[in-house]
């Protein structure tokens, strides 16, 4: 699971555009190509499971389990959320946690 700071990260994106909330966005993100990182909630739906889980690994997006679609939403401003799809390569590499520092 994602780490709780990790997921702050997502707000960012959000107001930043990079983020789409919602399995149906999700979905139509995923067949545009649109997404650097995927993530489902711990307690995901079926049609979740099968709507978007598959899409992605068929696409080769990485997919990350979060926490529960209360706190998945909390996190994005609403009550419950099942998927986001994340746009930004860098902001997804945030959340997965593979950012490395560069020298300068």
């Amino acid at each position: 699971m994602i780490p709780s700071g990790r997921l702050g990260l997502l707000g960012l994106g959000l107001r930043a555009g990079t983020v789409v909330v919602g399995t149906s966005g999700v979905r139509d993100g995923l067949r545009r190509g649109d997404f650097a990182l995927v993530i489902v909630a711990q307690d995901r739906s079926r049609r979740t499971q099968e709507k978007v889980i598959r899409l992605a690994e068929a696409r080769g997006v990485p997919l990350l389990e979060g926490p529960p679609a209360t706190e998945l939403g909390r996190r994005v401003g609403r009550e419950t959320v099942q998927a986001v799809g994340v746009r930004d390569p860098k902001l997804a590499a945030g959340i997965r946690g593979d950012v490395k520092e560069q020298d300068d």
